[in-house]
C-alpha cells in the first residue's frame, strides 16, 4: 500500500488572525458567501466586514440552520448559485465548517474555514460528518481536498466557554490510539493509503501535547486569556489531530461516537466528548497496559472529559441501548473494523460495560 497524506494547502493562527482574512480570501476570490451561526458568526462579523473592505470585497453573509444535514446543505447551495458566489467561508463550528465544505465540494468552489472556537479536528479535514435533521449521525462525506486555507484566531477561540477547548482535547486524545491501531491493522488511513512517518508522528505529538499543557490551557482559557498553552492545545486540537485523524486513521474509538448518537440522551454531548469516552471504550477493547488507561483516566479528570456512561448522558443503561450503540458502532465500513482484530457487537458491549465500570472506581479513588 502505498503511503499517502494530505493537507489543508495554508494554515494561519495566532491571536489577531482574523483581521487578515480579507487579504488571503481575495486570492480566492471575488464574491465570498460567509456562512455561520448567531454565536460563530455574530461575534466577528464586523472583524470580518472590516477586513473585507480593505481588501475591496463585499461579502454576502447567510445565518447557518444548526445542523449539517442534507436539506442545510442543499438551502445554502441554492444560496450560491442564485448570488454566483465563487468562495465560500465558513465561520464557527464543526458542524457549519463541514456544512461550508460539503456546499464548495458540490459547487466546485474554494472554501475558507475560520473556525471561532476549537472545539473538533473538523477544520483541517477533507471529511464532513453528515447528520439527520434529529442530529443523529447519518454518513461521512470524503472530499476530493482539504480546504484551501483555515485560519484561527486563538484570542476569539480563548473567548469561547471553556467546555469547547476541553471538548476538542476530547477529540484529539483518540488520535493517537487510533493511528497506533490503523497501524498495527495495516488499515488504510482516510485518502485511502498507508500512514506516512510524519503523520504518525504528528498523532504522537497531539497525545504528547494534551498531556504536556491540557490543563495549563483550561485555565487561562477559564480566565479569557491566549498563553503558549493555549496555543499549542489549539494546533493540536485543529491541525495536529486534523491531519493525525486524516493522514493515519481512524479505527473504534470515533466508531463508538457515532453508535452513541443514536441515544437521544447523548445529545446535549460534544462530539469531543463522545469521542473521549468512546477512547476508553477502545482502549478496553483492545487490552491496552493498565498504565495506559490510568494516564488517560487522569486527563480525563484533569480537564473534565468524561470517563462514564452517565457523563454522557447515558443515565439509565439497559441491555437494548448498548446493542443499539453496538450495532451501529459495528455497521459495514465503520472505522471500528480499522483494529487489528475482528470486533464484534457483543464485544463492544462488554468493552462499554467495562470501560463505564472502569471510570466510576477511578471517580471513587
Amino acid at each position: 500500500m502505498k503511503k499517502v497524506m494530505i493537507s489543508p494547502s495554508r494554515y494561519v493562527q495566532g491571536a489577531g488572525a482574523i483581521q487578515d482574512l480579507g487579504g488571503y480570501v481575495k486570492g480566492l476570490g471575488a464574491k465570498p458567501l460567509v456562512i455561520g451561526g448567531r454565536h460563530g458568526l455574530g461575534g466577528v462579523r464586523a472583524e470580518i466586514e472590516a477586513g473585507f473592505t480593505a481588501a475591496g470585497l463585499t461579502a454576502c453573509f447567510e445565518g447557518f440552520g444548526g445542523e449539517c444535514c442534507r436539506s442545510e446543505i442543499d438551502r445554502i447551495g441554492a444560496i450560491v448559485r442564485a448570488k454566483g458566489i465563487d468562495v465560500m467561508v465558513g465561520v464557527g463550528g464543526g458542524k457549519t465548517l463541514d456544512t461550508a465544505k460539503t456546499v464548495a465540494y458540490e459547487a466546485k468552489l474554494p472554501v475558507v474555514i475560520v473556525p471561532t472556537i476549537a472545539a473538533t479536528d473538523a477544520p483541517c479535514s477533507a471529511v464532513a460528518i453528515i447528520y439527520t435533521p434529529d442530529s443523529v449521525f447519518e454518513s461521512v462525506l470524503i472530499l476530493p481536498k482539504n480546504p484551501d486555507l483555515v485560519l484561527v484566531d486563538t484570542a476569539i477561540v480563548a473567548k469561547a466557554p471553556v467546555r469547547l477547548l476541553v471538548s476538542g482535547m476530547g477529540d484529539a486524545l483518540a488520535t493517537w490510539f487510533e493511528a497506533d491501531a490503523c497501524t498495527r491493522a495495516f488499515a488504510a488511513n482516510v485518502p485511502g493509503g498507508a500512514a506516512t512517518a510524519a503523520s504518525l508522528t504528528l498523532a504522537r505529538l497531539c497525545y504528547d501535547t494534551l498531556l504536556e499543557y491540557g490543563s495549563l490551557a483550561k485555565l487561562a482559557v477559564e480566565k479569557g486569556v491566549v498563553t503558549e498553552a493555549v496555543e499549542r492545545i489549539v494546533e493540536a486540537n485543529t491541525l495536529l489531530s486534523g491531519l493525525g485523524f486524516e493522514s493515519a486513521g481512524l479505527a473504534a474509538a470515533h466508531a463508538i461516537h457515532n453508535g452513541f448518537t443514536a441515544l437521544p440522551e447523548t445529545h446535549r454531548c460534544y462530539h469531543g466528548e463522545k469521542v473521549a469516552f468512546g477512547t476508553l471504550v477502545q482502549l478496553v477493547l483492545e487490552n491496552r497496559p493498565r498504565n495506559e488507561l490510568e494516564e488517560v483516566l487522569a486527563f480525563c479528570g484533569e480537564v473534565g472529559l468524561p470517563t462514564t456512561l452517565a457523563d454522557i448522558g447515558v443515565v439509565e443503561v439497559t441491555d437494548a441501548k448498548l446493542r443499539q450503540v453496538a450495532e451501529a458502532a459495528c455497521a459495514t465500513g465503520e472505522s471500528i473494523h480499522n483494529e487489528p482484530f475482528p470486533v464484534s457487537q457483543e464485544a463492544v458491549v462488554a468493552a462499554i460495560v467495562a470501560a463505564d465500570a472502569i471510570g466510576t472506581a477511578f471517580k471513587a479513588d
